[in-house]
């Protein structure tokens, strides 16, 4: 078992995070997807008394997890919630040493065939991270149309038959109601042809149903602003990506707030930047041997990024208007209205049906 594993459970690149995140002793450090607290582990054996480690997840399942194994410690608080809602919880208000996000699907949540993210293991179609908001992966395919599933599957799951699939999930559905993940994955698989791939036909669809139904995209984007805004001069940011969706995204923030934008021969005046972060090195991957002993770190992409102490009207106008007044550790956050989840975010990453971008999806240890 690696080190700072709990329960079987394999945190991804655990000591490029550690490294990445530099922790000192008397720092305040956020988890924002604990998961089963492998890097959490980490993190808290190198604090010393007077340092702070926040743990959040929205899955009710970690959380209990969070409590049992971590609450008992005095430098421990635990919230139930998005990280992009981290900027709304008081213990981060008086600023954040380092945060971690470990994006996707955990494989704790793959692994239970009742949660219903996994093709392989038959369960009700559900897909939620949080199980108590927002609408289930069947209810929402019960409802849309095969446009919009069609959409879903292009943008978030990179599926080039996505319109194909989606108009047999509609002509189907009304014979057979789609309410397990079999069903889907036994659908899917009769609609693509397997061909040469060496994944299963149905991957990237639930990749793409999931990440739509949990908003997981909206939510980076949300909480990258939410960490930059807490972290303190010096403070690091180590987000782990696991698809090309979510490493573009931490990507082009990292770029956007360390190097100035390209000169615009249009603008009459010249806009002065002042760089607020600073990337730590370029992309990291998982080294050969975690790769071959967790087959499930291959496609984690770690990026790492520090605050600088110069600068920071972005970060500091980015809190204004931040209330501090969110729910005590053990409570749960303010849940973002689920009528529509994803949409959003559905309208700026639409892409085009020209190109097939590279790079799959995979759950993060």
């Amino acid at each position: 078992m690696e080190r700072g594993a709990l329960s079987g459970h394999l945190p991804v690149m655990y000591a490029q995070v550690l490294d990445g995140l530099n922790v000192r002793g008397n720092g305040t450090y956020l988890d924002g997807t604990f998961g089963r607290g492998g890097h959490a582990r980490g993190v808290l054996e190198r604090l010393g008394p007077g340092g702070r480690l926040l743990l959040m997840d929205k899955d009710p399942e970690a959380i209990a997890v969070a409590m049992r194994e971590f609450a008992q410690d005095a430098r421990v608080a635990v919230f139930r919630g998005s990280f992009a809602e981290l900027a709304n919880w008081n213990e981060t208000a008086a600023g954040l040493d380092g945060v971690l996000f470990d994006l996707g699907v955990s494989s704790p949540q793959l692994d239970v065939a009742e949660r219903g993210f996994s093709f392989g293991k038959d369960g009700p179609l559900d897909m939620r991270m949080d199980p108590d908001s927002g609408e289930s992966a069947a209810q929402w395919l019960a409802r849309a149309d095969d446009r919009e599933i069609a959409d879903v599957l292009w943008t978030y799951g990179e599926e080039r038959m996505s319109r194909k699939i989606a108009r047999t999930i509609v002509a189907r559905r009304d014979a057979q109601p789609l309410e397990r993940t079999a069903q889907l994955a036994d659908l899917i698989a009769s609609v693509v042809p397997r061909g040469d791939q060496k994944i299963h036909p149905a991957t990237r669809s639930f990749q793409g149903i999931r990440i739509f139904i949990n908003r997981e995209l909206a939510d980076l984007e949300t909480g990258l602003d939410a960490a930059l805004a807490r972290l303190k001069p010096g403070g690091r940011l180590a987000v782990i990506s696991f698809h090309s969706l979510e490493d573009r995204i931490v990507k082009q923030f990292i770029a956007r707030h360390s190097k100035a934008p390209p000169a615009n021969r249009r603008m009459p005046v010249e806009v002065a930047f002042t760089p607020v972060l600073r990337a730590l090195g370029s992309a990291q991957k998982a080294t050969d041997e975690e790769t071959s002993a967790n087959p499930r770190a291959r496609s984690a992409v770690l990026r790492v990024a520090e605050k600088l102490g110069i600068g920071n009207e972005e970060s500091e106008s980015a809190s204004d208007g931040v209330s501090d007044t969110a729910q005590p550790a053990t409570g749960r956050g303010d849940r973002r209205n689920a009528m529509a989840p994803g949409e959003p975010e559905l309208q700026r990453l639409r892409l085009p049906r020209t190109r097939f971008p590279a790079g799959m999806g995979e759950a993060r240890p």
